[in-house]
């Protein structure tokens, strides 16, 4: 787990990627129309503010898990990106 993954309340961690950001984009949505008072705005830019966080972490967990090991032409190993297009 990394720190800022321990930072994170335990219903966030919980999430997958995808549901977070589903929630992310109806916090934008909510936040972008003027919806609700202004303390409940505070709450909803700091939650979404986690969540980026959270969705920022699983995309480098994942972008870990596809980099390639490859073998160089001297015949050492090194890690090749893995192409994010």
């Amino acid at each position: 787990m990394t720190d800022t993954a321990a930072a994170l309340p335990e219903d966030i961690t919980r999430l997958s990627f995808e549901d977070a950001l589903a929630e992310l984009e109806q916090i934008v949505r909510t936040l972008e129309e003027g919806q609700g008072k202004l303390e409940q705005a505070i709450d909803a830019y700091q939650r979404g503010s986690l969540l980026k966080q959270h969705c920022e972490a699983k995309l480098r967990e994942a972008r870990i898990r596809i980099d390639r090991i490859v073998q160089r032409p001297d015949g050492s190993l090194g890690v090749e990106p893995a192409a994010m297009e």
